[in-house]
């Protein structure tokens, strides 16, 4: 069988073969490369030379690059364009890369080669990125379990293959929880307060479901505006309650697995030596400790807290004058009023702003943000194969010419894909046998669709959303390294928001949004009041959406700070944890963690914080942009610069030689208005 995933891509650029690539080729694809592999590792081992950087730790790094390839492919499509056969694939090849893992991982000859390598490393007269890839490698095994006994080794093993597993079931669940819910509506009565084009969007919901009136669900374009706009409080209670209750119930609920999940971290990190999972986690990032996590959070919570509270009393307050007739607002009466409150201060709505983003002149813009800063050029492919007829292709160029990357852009919500947006890459950069091999990057996001009436528009948020991304983007087109895994997002998880936070600023500068915010059907600028009301209102409500946030953190926290497993439910637990932060009352049965998909099934376990301390680099970094200008190229090359060193240099040092000293938590209080 020609498998188009074994063999050399004949596109521009090696892209994969989209076109060619179906379900049955995954399997054999995944099996073969394993072996591929595990030959490429077994010939290091079995080298009798002297280990040497080159036949060890070189080799070593580019082993199983096929399988790294196919790996990049088929994950990738799990999330972002998945379906029932793609996630029974995923359960049966999850143990075979789980154990290829463990051979490499816990392979006591391959560790005593790199160890060697290690004990002399003196005298090995390595630059400074070998020596980084060095001591990243070795590290990875002692944090992979080669120190153990050869029955510790066994039992690590049977942890990792079960957590993998669990982490599937558990995106598996919240997808299918997610999609299980809708809320048909027939009569337009029900649809009061709901702008047209949040009608329009449910209404081609519905006809594409094959169902009659307007159809309404749980994925973000259609869940917030519903929250924001309908008048109809008792459908916002049940969109809120199914919202918050995904995957808590029946047989999609994740609470035993989370606890599961909870507690195999919980063994594993004692059985590599560490108290919990968070100090296993936060000691190769940034902030080091679960103890300097925490203290960090509470910086910003303690002065944010009474703020907030202020907020809402306030928003209290403003909708009883406005015909609220209950003691105080519930959860799902929050969006809505908050909507209100923001009409009346700032006269300023989604609906006045989205004519002016339309979707395609947003893509422009972030181009054009990009060649202004960096030179960069973005040219579309009409005929490159993608994986869905949604995705478009572009071939990025540098400001001389020459190709830097190939950009994946996939933007509109379906059943095949899960929530949220994200940033990824079917290829990382590395410079291989004297090649500098260019990454293949991806954005996916879930903005509202086009209509056969309107082109697709984003609200000011999503644009905000599209710059966060297409910053992580630019971090992995701009990379330049010899290693892929240390190229590109391939950072301390506690850095690698930082470049996407910081493009979120740009969102708020007339001088960029007079470039490109056109209505869509006069074509005329987006009016400087309108320019003055968006930048006025940056900051409101910005303690409550902080808290949010910080919140999220705090229940992260809690979950990997735990030394045991706790005896009561998964609810019990998240309630305790979040209860001194609450400023909105909590729902009783209402939980976030069945459906953290962060936590459980990705990668930010231990390290949600990250969000919040990106932020903090964000805040003070741009300030530079501001003191400077926003456009100064003096700044975006060395702020360029911090991107083109991926991990070969330690994130503290890239981001005190960018902004000449280190960040502190009170640059984003003052941001944010929540200090002076």
């Amino acid at each position: 069988m020609n498998n188009p995933l074994l063999t050399t891509s004949t596109l521009p650029y090696g892209a994969p073969q989209f076109d060619k690539i179906e379900n049955h080729h995954y399997i054999p694809a995944f099996k073969q490369a394993i072996e591929e592999a595990k030959a490429e590792v077994d010939a290091i081992i079995n080298n009798t030379d002297t280990p040497t950087f080159e036949n060890t730790i070189e080799a070593l790094e580019y082993a199983g690059s096929t399988l790294n390839r196919i790996s990049h492919i088929f994950y990738n499509l799990l999330e972002a364009d998945t379906n029932d056969e793609m996630q029974n694939i995923a359960e049966e090849i999850t143990p075979l890369t789980t154990e290829f893992s463990m051979y490499v991982s816990l392979n006591e000859s391959l560790f005593q080669r790199v160890k060697q390598i290690h004990d002399t490393k003196e005298l090995l007269n390595l630059d400074a990125e070998e020596t980084r890839l060095l001591e990243k490698t070795y590290k990875g095994f002692a944090r992979n379990g080669a120190n153990l006994s050869p029955e510790n080794k066994e039992i690590y093993s049977k942890y990792i293959e079960e957590l993998s597993l669990l982490s599937l079931q558990f995106g598996k669940n919240v997808l299918a929880a997610t999609n299980a819910f809708s809320l048909n509506l027939i009569d337009e009565k029900d649809l009061i307060g709901l702008p047209d084009y949040v009608r329009e969007q449910a209404a081609d919901d519905a006809k594409n479901k094959g169902v009659n009136g307007w159809l309404f669900n749980l994925t973000a374009p259609s869940y917030i505006p519903f929250m924001k706009f309908s008048e109809r409080r008792d459908l916002r209670e049940k969109m809120y309650r199914e919202y918050n209750t995904r995957a808590f119930k029946g047989e999609l609920d994740n609470s035993q697995i989370i606890k599961r999940i909870a507690e195999l971290r919980i063994l594993t990190a004692k059985l590599l030596g560490y108290t919990n999972f968070a100090e296993y986690q936060t000691e190769r990032r940034m902030v080091k400790t679960p103890e300097a996590v925490n203290e960090f959070l509470n910086k910003l919570l303690i002065p944010a807290l009474p703020k907030a509270r202020h907020e809402v009393e306030d928003l209290n307050t403003f909708a009883k004058a406005n015909g609220f007739t209950e003691e105080q607002l519930m959860p799902w009466d929050f969006s809505f009023y908050a909507e209100k409150l923001r009409l009346e201060r700032y006269n300023l709505s989604d609906e006045q702003l989205k004519p002016y983003f339309q979707l395609e002149q947003c893509i422009n813009a972030i181009f054009n943000l990009a060649n202004k800063l960096y030179g960069l050029t973005f040219n579309e492919l009409n005929n490159m194969p993608v994986y869905h007829d949604d995705v478009k292709v572009y071939d990025v160029k540098d400001k001389d010419g020459s190709h830097l990357a190939l950009f994946y852009a996939d933007f509109f919500p379906r059943e095949s894909k899960r929530g949220g947006a994200w940033m990824t890459e079917f290829r990382g950069q590395r410079i291989y046998k004297g090649t500098d091999e260019r990454p293949l990057i991806s954005i996916v996001t879930n903005f509202t669709k086009p209509t056969a009436d309107t082109p697709s528009l984003i609200t000011h948020d999503e644009f905000t959303t599209l710059l966060h991304e297409f910053g992580h983007a630019l971090h992995g087109i701009l990379t330049k390294g010899r290693y892929e895994s240390m190229t590109g997002t391939s950072v301390d998880h506690d850095f690698v928001e930082l470049p996407s936070q910081i493009m979120e600023n740009w969102c708020y500068e007339p001088e960029y949004l007079n470039t490109f915010a056109k209505h869509y059907q006069t074509d005329e600028t987006i009016p400087n009041e309108l320019i003055e009301k968006i930048v006025e209102s940056k900051n409101y409500l910005s303690a409550y959406y902080h808290i949010r946030q910080l919140q999220f953190g705090i229940l992260d926290m809690a979950w990997h700070n735990l030394t045991e497993i706790f005896d009561e439910d998964s609810l019990t637990f998240e309630k305790n944890a979040l209860s001194a932060t609450n400023v909105l009352p909590s729902i009783p049965e209402c939980i976030i963690s069945t459906a953290f998909s962060h936590i459980f099934a990705g990668g930010y376990c231990a390290g949600y914080y990250s969000y919040k301390w990106a932020e903090v680099l964000a805040a003070d970094g741009f300030s530079l942009f501001k003191e400077k200008g926003i456009f100064n190229l003096d700044i975006a090359n060395s702020f360029r610069e911090l991107l083109t060193k991926g991990d070969s240099i330690d994130a503290a040092v890239l981001y005190r030689n960018f902004r000449g000293h280190d960040p502190e938590p009170e640059a984003l209080l003052r941001q944010l208005k929540i200090k002076n």
